[in-house]
């Protein structure tokens, strides 16, 4: 919102329902509950109609979402826009050597997920160099309630906020889903990764770690697709997959995390 230290240049440039729009995106970004557009009014100072008008194009354009009738939240387009900007760029920068390395040493394949649009979405994998493997593929996008990576996002969030979290990534009514997995989501909290036979792939287990932000939240997730082999002689097992992964997980995350 502006603040009143504006640039006297800036002040001989004005346009006002680019500025209306940017308060608006600027109350929501601060409410992980989001507002009613009384609250927002009453936030901002305008007049019902300026927002109402502000508010249906901003919905419309996919920027802004309705929780529960007249409550409005943000959704996850400004987060995609910015991930098309170098801080994916580096993250994938970052995570792409460690994965590779990763499979290479532990000989099995890897893949990292974000939350995009009510899914999560493969943008890196990493393969071991032999004559079997299982990988995702790049571009992917994952179910979140059904998927090793997905149940892995939902678990490292915050549960008193999870349903706001879910209508921000394109996911609303979610109460009954999310009320189905929540003891699992739990488990998996505790543990601090997710192991399990994969819901998709007869014979892989599924070892997922989250990848934290600076709140402690996951903004991604690494998954290894394990395969036993027994025709092969197998040096490392899940645990030591696990840990690996682990190692991993925290390099990326001490990478991504700001300046002290």
């Amino acid at each position: 919102m502006q603040t009143g230290t504006e640039d006297p240049a800036e002040g001989r440039y004005r346009a006002p329902a680019l500025d209306k729009g940017l308060d608006i995106l600027e109350v929501l970004a601060e409410q992980a509950r989001g507002l009613t557009r009384t609250e927002i009014v009453k936030a901002l100072g305008l007049s019902p109609s300026q927002i109402y008008r502000m508010l249906e194009r901003l919905v419309a354009r996919g920027y802004v979402t309705r929780l529960d009738g007249d409550r409005y939240a943000l959704t996850m387009r400004m987060f995609l826009l910015a991930t098309r900007h170098p801080p994916l760029r580096r993250l994938l920068a970052e995570a792409q050597p460690l994965m590779d390395e990763f499979s290479g040493r532990i000989g099995q394949s890897c893949h990292l997920v974000v939350p995009e649009r009510g899914a999560g979405i493969v943008v890196a994998q990493a393969s071991p160099i032999g004559h079997w493997e299982f990988r995702a593929r790049l571009g992917a996008q994952l179910d979140l309630f059904t998927t090793s990576s997905g149940l892995t996002l939902l678990a490292f969030q915050d549960p008193a906020g999870i349903t706001q979290t879910l209508g921000c990534w394109g996911i609303a009514g979610a109460d009954e889903r999310l009320a189905g997995v929540a003891p699992h989501l739990a488990e998996v909290r505790a543990r601090g990764a997710r192991v399990a036979p994969s819901g998709q792939l007869a014979g892989v287990t599924d070892i997922s770690v989250p990848v934290p932000g600076p709140g402690g939240m996951a903004v991604a997730v690494l998954t290894c697709a394990f395969i036993d082999h027994p025709d092969a002689a197998q040096i490392h097992d899940r645990d030591s997959a696990l840990a690996a992964l682990h190692e991993v997980a925290r390099t990326l995350a001490a990478a991504e995390a700001p300046p002290a």
